[in-house]
């Protein structure tokens, strides 16, 4: 069996894919993923960025396929993608081969955690939680990484400065930034495997509802995950070590998470009253 995995999608997105991808496995697994997730995939014979294989092409009228892409795409039994579903002239385009189109999204009316929800499309069962294996150093610091995608999704940067205080210097405290994030100091990697061994060694996480924070659940990180507008029934990070903060509705506004809170959650990922100083939230 020679079966292609294809998964677009953000960071966060395609980590709650990976017990559905690990579930796929056979005797030749091959994965076409997001430049930024490729390195992430670690259960497959062959692992490519979808912008280099020239998918996104497909379908644009007017527009040859990339030459050796549809003989590329014939030569797997079996193709199981995310991508595309709802593009019809892409359908049209890849008509008569072995595709199996699953949604890109959750069905969040199902109430069904989205890493479940991907799982169950893949043909497995019961509850799944992404693990990324990666050596683990052991830093003795806590990260906090205070960026999302979504600007909703962010806890004010001033409340994890203080947070931040009050770990110091009990547990030195490490900022986390992607490239494009502005925060002076901050650690920054390129490549998602690279920040994914850093993480597993920090002492503690704290982050908002990103692909990040995902991460960390991942490699096996203490983790103190941060949700207003998202519903943490369906995506919040998931593992034995995954403490989540959420407002008491879901779309609420994350201002609402007060410091206390987040003070007295890390204090249970931490140990009570190591680390972290009490005072007013």
């Amino acid at each position: 069996m020679r079966r292609l995995v294809i998964r677009p999608g953000a960071i966060g997105d395609c980590i709650l894919s990976l017990p559905a991808i690990e579930h796929l496995r056979c005797e030749y697994l091959e994965v076409w993923a997001p430049s930024h997730s490729v390195p992430l995939v670690r259960c497959a014979a062959r692992v490519r960025a979808i912008s280099a294989t020239g998918l996104d092409l497909l379908g644009i009228p007017e527009r040859e396929p990339p030459a050796g892409l549809l003989e590329s795409l014939a030569g797997f039994d079996e193709i199981i993608s995310w991508y595309g579903t709802g593009n019809v002239d892409f359908r049209a385009a890849v008509a008569g081969l072995p595709f199996r189109f699953l949604p890109a999204l959750p069905d969040e009316t199902a109430g069904v955690h989205a890493a479940d929800q991907s799982l169950a499309q893949a043909g497995g069962s019961g509850t799944a939680a992404p693990r990324i294996e990666c050596p683990r150093r052991e830093g003795g610091h806590a990260v906090i990484h205070p960026f999302s995608g979504s600007a909703r999704k962010r806890w004010p940067l001033e409340r994890f400065r203080e947070l931040a205080r009050r770990l110091e210097p009990r547990l030195p405290v490490a900022w986390c930034a992607g490239p494009e994030d502005e925060l002076a100091g901050a650690v920054r990697f390129d490549d998602l495997y690279e920040l994914g061994c850093w993480l597993a060694g920090a002492s503690l996480y704290v982050g908002n509802d990103s692909g990040i924070t995902h991460l960390a659940a991942a490699v096996g990180a203490p983790v103190v995950a941060l949700f207003g507008p998202s519903d943490p029934a369906i995506w919040a990070p998931r593992g034995e070590r995954v403490r989540v903060v959420s407002t008491p509705r879901p779309g609420q506004a994350i201002e609402g998470i007060t410091l206390g809170e987040v003070v007295e959650a890390v204090r249970g990922r931490v140990g009570t009253g190591r680390g972290v100083h009490g005072g007013t939230p």
